[in-house]
């Protein structure tokens, strides 16, 4: 998902989806394994979802305490 396609969402929706990638991302190291998982692909688009969802929800989070501040 793109991050402009995240920006529309709500803050707590975006972080019940980034604990789901999250642990996504913990089961896919454990079952990793040489012989029979070789798509290293996953995991590196897992980690980049999961900074994109984290680097939306800071946006927000500076944005809010801008709008915060200039009040």
């Amino acid at each position: 998902m793109r991050a402009n396609e995240l920006r529309g969402r709500d803050a707590a929706d975006l972080r019940r989806e980034l604990e789901h990638l999250q642990r996504q991302l913990f089961e896919l190291r454990f079952q990793w394994q040489p012989e029979e998982n070789r798509d290293s692909n996953s995991r590196r688009l897992l980690r980049r979802d999961i900074a994109r969802y984290k680097t939306v929800l800071r946006e927000m989070e500076l944005d809010r305490t801008a709008r915060a501040e200039q009040s």
